[in-house]
């Protein structure tokens, strides 16, 4: 795997934030049908996707890294859950649900092999490594 220097090379991040700007407009359509609340929330944990993998990155720590992949995993589900209650109000065409459902499993999946592969490596943060003698 070759070395990440900012949370913006991590391929998750890159495919949370590729939902974020495909989601948009489906979001604003909720704003036109008054669900104001459900579009808030979709666009939150849309949101937290990308956030979490940022802010877990910045941490330095392969522990809290692992903790706020956690975080950004949940928030795919839960993107995927509200999608369900937008669909079944007839706010989501079926094609557009389907392709967010597949793009919240494929963003859960790699964050699920990404947290397996952080929990295995040697790899312990930047905190964690001893300085260097000058």
């Amino acid at each position: 795997m070759a070395t990440i220097k900012r949370f913006e090379d991590i391929e998750i991040w890159q495919l949370a934030r590729k939902l974020n700007k495909d989601i948009y407009p489906f979001l604003v359509s909720l704003q036109e049908t008054k669900n104001y609340e459900l579009k808030k929330q979709i666009e939150r944990a849309a949101g937290s996707i990308m956030d979490n993998v940022a802010e877990g990155f910045e941490r330095d720590g392969t522990r809290e890294f692992i903790q706020f992949m956690a975080i950004s995993k949940g928030s795919a589900a839960e993107v995927k859950s509200q999608l369900y209650r937008a669909f079944d109000r007839d706010l989501i065409s079926e094609l557009e649900f389907n392709k967010f459902q597949d793009d919240c499993n494929i963003i859960g999946e790699k964050i699920g092999k990404f947290m397996n592969y952080l929990n295995t490596s040697e790899i312990r943060g930047k905190k964690f490594q001893k300085p260097n003698p000058k």
